[in-house]
C-alpha cells in the first residue's frame, strides 16, 4: 500500500464482534451477564479469603490475587465492549487504546506467573507437608507475586514503547472488540517486523518459562501421591489440585493458540473467539472452578452465609 494512504491517526475505530443488528441485544445481555459473574465471583472470592480464618493460607492468598487480577482484566475489556455493542460510534482515543493494551497485557502476564507460582506452593504443600508454612513464608508469598507483577509490567512497557514508535498506519479502523497489539500491528505502514518477533519471542518464552515449572512441580506431586499408604490422602492430594490444573489447561491453551503462533495465515475471526474466551469467560470461570471443586472454599462460604444470616435474624 503507498505511502499516501498513511497518516498519524489521533484515535481507532473498534470493530467489535458483529455488525449485525439483531445479534446486538442478545449478545450485549449474555456479556453483561458474564462480566456480572464475573464480577460478582472474583470480588466475592477476595472478600470470602480475607474474612474467613480456615482460608487464610499460602494458597489462597495466591489465589486471592489471581481473582483480581481476573476481575481488573475483564473490567479493562467488558465495560468498553459492551459500550460499544449498543453505540454506533465505536471509537477509542489513541491514549486510550495504548492505555488498554499496556494495562491487559500487564494483567495477562501476571495471570501465567500466578499459575505457575501456585503450582510451585502446591509441589511444597504436598511434597514437604511439615515444613510448607515455614518454607512458603510470608515474606516469600510477597516476594512472589510483586516478582509476577513486576515482570508483567516491564514485558507491557517492552510492546508499549515499540508500538508508540509506529509513526502512520493505513487505517484507523482495528477489526477486533479491544486493542490488542497483532491486530493493530497489521494496520502499521512501517516494518513492524522487530514488534511481531518481540510479541512471539516473549509470549513464547513466558509460555515455555512457566509450563516448565508448572510440569516440573506436578510431575514431583504425582509421584509423591503415589508413594501415599493413604488412598484417602490421594483422594484429598488430587482434589487439591485438581482446580489449579483445570485453571492451567483452560488458561494456557487459549494463550497459545492466540499468541505463540506465526503471524501469517491466521484468521481473525478465530482470533477474536480464542481472544473472549480468555479475555471474558475465563475471568468468570476461575472462581467457579475453585469454589466448585474445593471443599474448603464451600464450607468458608456456608459458614460466612450461615452467620450472615444469623446477624440478620438478630437484627430484623
Amino acid at each position: 500500500m503507498g505511502k499516501e494512504n498513511c497518516s498519524t491517526v489521533t484515535e481507532f475505530v473498534l470493530v467489535g464482534l458483529t455488525d449485525a443488528l439483531e445479534l446486538r441485544v442478545l449478545l450485549f445481555l449474555v456479556l453483561l451477564l458474564i462480566y456480572g459473574v464475573t464480577v460478582l465471583g472474583n470480588l466475592g472470592m477476595i472478600a470470602l479469603i480475607r474474612v474467613s480464618s480456615r482460608l487464610h493460607t499460602p494458597m489462597y492468598f495466591f489465589l486471592s490475587h489471581l481473582s483480581f487480577v481476573d476481575f481488573c482484566y475483564s473490567t479493562i475489556i467488558v465495560p468498553k465492549m459492551l459500550y460499544n455493542i449498543l453505540n454506533e460510534g465505536k471509537a477509542i482515543s489513541f491514549l486510550g487504546c495504548m492505555g488498554q493494551f499496556y494495562l491487559f497485557c500487564t494483567c495477562v502476564v501476571t495471570e501465567i506467573f500466578l499459575l505457575a507460582v501456585m503450582a510451585y506452593d502446591r509441589f511444597l504443600a504436598i511434597c514437604n507437608p511439615l515444613l510448607y508454612m515455614v518454607s512458603m513464608s510470608p515474606k516469600l508469598r510477597i516476594v512472589l507475586v510483586s516478582g509476577c507483577y513486576l515482570y508483567a509490567t516491564v514485558c507491557s512497557l517492552t510492546h508499549l514503547s515499540l508500538a508508540l514508535e509506529i509513526p502512520s498506519y493505513r487505517s484507523n479502523v482495528i477489526n477486533h472488540f479491544f486493542c490488542d497489539l497483532p491486530p493493530l500491528l497489521s494496520l502499521a505502514c512501517s516494518d513492524v517486523t522487530m514488534n511481531e518477533l518481540m510479541v512471539f519471542i516473549m509470549a513464547t518464552s513466558n509460555e515455555v518459562m512457566t509450563i516448565v515449572i508448572i510440569l516440573t512441580s506436578y510431575l514431583f506431586i504425582v509421584i509423591t501421591i503415589l508413594r501415599m499408604r493413604s488412598v484417602e490422602g490421594r483422594r484429598k492430594a488430587f482434589s487439591t489440585c485438581a482446580s489449579h490444573l483445570t485453571a492451567i489447561i483452560v488458561f494456557h491453551g487459549t494463550v497459545l493458540f492466540t499468541y505463540c503462533r506465526p503471524g501469517s495465515g491466521n484468521s481473525v475471526d478465530t482470533d477474536k473467539v480464542a481472544s473472549v474466551f480468555y479475555t471474558v469467560v475465563i475471568p468468570m470461570l476461575n472462581p467457579l472452578i475453585y469454589s466448585l471443586r474445593n471443599k474448603d472454599v464451600k464450607e468458608a462460604l456456608r459458614k460466612a452465609m450461615g452467620s450472615k444470616i444469623f446477624s440478620w435474624r438478630i437484627f430484623s
